[in-house]
């Protein structure tokens, strides 16, 4: 069956992939004013360079790889490289009612961000070089496969029916496992734990989690492929659960210390991370819950990973990776067909086994991202190094990397 391609549809998900492409600059202003002076501009460039770096990867072969007609579950074939085929028709499997290069285009701003918010775990100690072949390495061999199990037509947690609305395995859990994977290759920044290393500028950062909050409407508004009422519903489950989670993340700091500001952004960025998989299938009521208990995970995720003297500097690990195992679980007990008739019903609603197909995709994503991106850190490692100079981290890597001053 032919559908047409509706004017309000494709409108809505144009906007969508301006609002996605923007969360990177976003996460560059979030992570830049954690990082230290000295390595704002190397931070920033960590970010933005993927816009460059995968805006080519996904035209020449990474879409193919992660959408292509499907080869026995796990990855796509060749047929779209270099967007062969791939024009203003809509596609029999993706988005019917949208053009096919426009749902390509759609998921390209996400092939761009989710390798770019595993830089938190290395910033300031990163060889350029070894970076960037990282990345490429990471988007071919892990990002486009997951993609395809879990989102593409055939692949194999698609086909048991695996519910992520907009990328809680995809992006989230694989961003934030595989940062851990990276710092624990990588290993600590000089004299961490010992000398203080305070962020440089919060400002920056709250600018950054203020568009971060915007974009991701786009993010999950954005992936109903649709201007229907499961983009509305996506928009407020979203906006609920950053509240929530900001709401109570200041409260556990205050009862801490003092509300902090970094803290309350921080949990907001943990409940938009959290609702992610489940914002088109569960109510803003259900959203209300899951960005609440999303936040104790994070919080409770960052000492842990502190008392553990871990170097994952920007703590991706805990606030997209645990906060989205979570709202994968979350996923699975409250879905409903009442929200999303394309879903299916949760634990609550009575259907327990969707429950167990959720743990079945975190289990498999943690593994498989794990274990392919410390292989691949480990790699680089022995090959060429990881890490810049004990001498070039001291100075900063603004200047030995990049030769300029964020500040003069």
């Amino acid at each position: 069956m032919h559908t047409a391609i509706s004017a309000g549809d494709t409108a809505w998900v144009l906007v969508s992939c301006a609002l996605v492409l923007m969360m990177t600059p976003a996460l560059a202003l979030f992570y830049g004013g954690m990082a230290r002076r000295k390595n704002t501009l190397s931070t920033l460039t960590l970010s933005f360079v993927f816009m460059a770096l995968i805006g080519v990867q996904w035209l020449l072969y990474g879409y193919t790889l992660a959408f292509g007609p499907d080869i026995g579950g796990f990855i796509g074939g060749l047929d779209f490289s270099g967007f062969r085929g791939v024009g203003a028709a809509p596609s029999a499997d993706y988005g019917k009612t949208i053009p096919h290069s426009l749902f390509a285009a759609f998921q390209m701003m996400f092939a761009v961000i989710t390798p770019a918010l595993i830089t938190g775990a290395f910033v300031e100690r990163v060889r350029f070089k070894s970076f960037l072949l990282f990345s490429l390495g990471w988007a071919t061999l892990v990002y486009d496969p997951l993609c395809h199990w879990v989102w593409a037509t055939g692949g194999w947690l698609a086909r048991l029916g695996v519910l992520d609305f907009a990328g809680g395995a995809v992006v989230h859990i694989a961003a934030g496992f595989a940062a851990l994977a990276f710092a624990l290759a990588i290993g600590p920044r000089k004299g961490f734990g010992k000398v203080p290393m305070e962020p440089h500028n919060i400002p920056l950062t709250v600018i950054g989690a203020g568009l971060l909050w915007v974009g991701w409407f786009g993010f999950n508004g954005g992936s109903a492929l649709a201007a229907n009422g499961v983009a509305v519903n996506a928009l407020l489950t979203t906006n609920t659960s950053a509240a929530a989670a900001g709401l109570v993340w200041m409260l556990l700091s205050w009862l801490d210390g003092r509300p902090s500001t970094l803290g309350l952004v921080t949990g907001m960025v943990v409940g938009l991370a959290a609702v992610t998989p489940a914002a088109g299938y569960i109510t803003p009521l259900a959203a209300l819950v899951l960005g609440a208990v999303a936040a104790p995970i994070g919080y409770y995720g960052i000492r842990f990973r502190i008392r553990r003297q871990l170097d994952e500097s920007m703590d991706v690990w805990p606030c997209h990776g645990l906060s989205s195992v979570w709202g994968m679980i979350a996923t699975g007990l409250f879905a409903t067909t009442d929200v999303n008739p394309g879903g299916a019903n949760g634990l609550f609603f009575g259907n327990p086994s969707q429950l167990a197909i959720q743990l079945l995709a975190i289990a498999a994503t943690i593994i498989f991202v794990f274990v392919v991106t410390f292989t691949l850190a480990k790699l680089l490692d022995w090959s060429i190094g990881l890490r810049v100079t004990p001498m070039e981290e001291e100075v900063g890597l603004d200047i030995s990397s990049h030769g300029e001053r964020a500040y003069s």
